[in-house]
């Protein structure tokens, strides 16, 4: 070999010996999640404290995106129905409601469809959309992002009657079809007047000719419930961020029913991991009881449907009764058929909750039973049906409803199906918006909780706290 050979051998070696020790250093050194750093943040030292909560984010990040991956798969599984079946009082008759033997079997028409079915499935089925395929908004999932989007924006944990204004006006279109909901409809309308938020829920100024109840509609709980996943395991702030985001729409029952859904999202990070997943969500149900008041039709309907599941007669039985109970009846202060309204108020937020508690207790934390008893209870069939499956795919995270479906799913969403002036032409992924979620988080366990983010350890501090649930007023 020769000097000039030997030279160039000794320079090749050393360089590899540099580059591999190089690489071997940083495999041993920790680095910061930086994917998972809000820029627009300033993140203060923290020193952990006995007693603290830790979560991980990235952790958190996956339940995310089980959150809006399940609640797409249950919000267009529960439209094949919505509608379908919701009794046979006033002009408005629809036969006998469905049971678990329909599963599978032709959908009917709604009560607007004449003799067309749906359109998006010929039998009553799951609805997916493929990987290369893409979720589109609806108006379960589409003011909830409107709201994620607004708090990160903005930079706050609380918003202000003029920023939902703001957001309202810029993000929902002002003409019809612009899916909007009796309630959520009046509010835009309102708006539009100059009127702000809690302004455009009071039933003094909400009555019109057509309905002087617009604050009981279901509106709110389809469009709040991802409050309590910004404050995990402490529905207390859980409630401080929803509450002017849901008197919005709603007042009294109707509010305290979106709080309900609200408390049990914020209690899944707190639950008993050593539980089975069925006493988690007896659990979460009981907590986010004592938020109804006692006298209201909201905590009779609730302790109703958990008597008849009690006793152990079938979720049609139970279903069956709460028709024969509220709408036939009128008992408990639900006095919505009295009314004489569209659809004796199928779309009212009592009847909705009361079905959506018979697909909870029954489906007993299983997210494809869950799913499948919602969309066949009747009325608004999807709003129950996409709560729910928000909250059970937030607990199974992205892998665990892949198991539990046997497939992959599009991680594809397009806000500006419903909704407009989002960025990048309204098309996102839900692992983005998870991200977004976790930014918003991280501000709430700083400024809201007085807690800690550990970005070195992708760690968040909840600092322990007596809250108690008390009965709404």
């Amino acid at each position: 070999m020769t000097l000039s050979s030997y030279r160039n051998l000794v320079i090749i070696v050393s360089l590899f010996a540099l580059c591999y020790c190089k690489q071997d250093r940083k495999t041993d050194t920790p680095t910061s999640k930086n994917s998972l750093k809000d820029s627009t943040l300033t993140y203060k030292p923290y020193n952990p404290k006995p007693g603290d909560q830790l979560i991980s984010r990235a952790a958190y990040a996956d339940r995310l995106y089980g959150f809006w991956l399940a609640q797409c798969i249950a919000n267009w599984t529960g439209l094949v129905t919505e509608m379908d079946k919701v009794g046979n009082i006033g002009e408005t008759k629809t036969g006998y409601f469905y049971t678990r033997e329909d599963w599978g079997k032709p959908d009917l028409p709604n009560i607007w469809s004449g003799n067309t079915p749906s359109d998006l499935s010929e039998t009553i089925d799951f609805v997916f959309r493929g990987e290369n395929e893409v979720w589109g908004a609806d108006d379960d999932t589409d003011i909830e992002y409107m709201y994620q989007h607004l708090l990160h924006s903005n930079q706050t944990s609380i918003l202000t009657g003029e920023q939902i204004r703001e957001g309202w006006l810029k993000h929902l279109m002002h003409e019809e079809e612009n899916y909007l909901w009796v309630a959520n409809q009046r509010a835009l309308e309102l708006m539009l007047q100059g009127r702000i938020p809690p302004e455009t829920s009071d039933p003094e100024i909400t009555k019109d000719t057509v309905y002087d109840n617009y604050h009981e509609m279901i509106d709110a709980q389809l469009t709040t419930e991802i409050f309590g996943f910004f404050s995990p395991s402490r529905p207390d702030i859980a409630l401080k961020m929803s509450h002017l985001p849901i008197r919005t729409t709603a007042r009294e029952n109707a509010a305290w029913i979106s709080e309900f859904y609200v408390i049990m999202y914020s209690l899944a990070s707190r639950v008993d991991e050593s539980l089975s997943r069925k006493e988690q969500i007896l659990w979460m149900a009981e907590e986010a009881r004592k938020r109804l008041p006692t006298d209201s039709y909201s905590a009779k309907m609730y302790d109703f449907v958990k008597s008849q599941y009690q006793q152990g007669v079938s979720w049609e039985e139970a279903r069956d009764a709460v028709y024969e109970r509220y709408q036939v009846n009128q008992m408990d202060g639900y006095k919505i058929t009295s009314k004489n309204i569209f659809c004796n108020g199928c779309f009212v937020g009592g009847i909705n909750f009361a079905a959506s508690i018979v697909s909870l207790l029954y489906g007993e934390g299983d997210l494809k039973e869950t799913i499948k008893i919602g969309a066949l209870a009747g009325w608004d069939s999807d709003n129950p049906t996409a709560t729910w499956g928000g909250l059970l795919g937030f607990m199974y995270g992205k892998n665990g409803i892949e198991e539990a479906f046997g497939r992959k799913f599009s991680d594809k969403f397009n806000i500006h199906r419903t909704r407009v002036n989002f960025p990048n032409d309204g098309l996102d992924n839900f692992e983005n918006m998870a991200k977004t979620g976790i930014f918003i988080i991280d501000r709430v366990v700083m400024k809201e909780m007085g807690g800690g983010v550990d970005l070195e350890k992708d760690l968040w501090y909840i600092p322990e706290n007596d809250f108690q649930i008390l009965p709404g007023n």
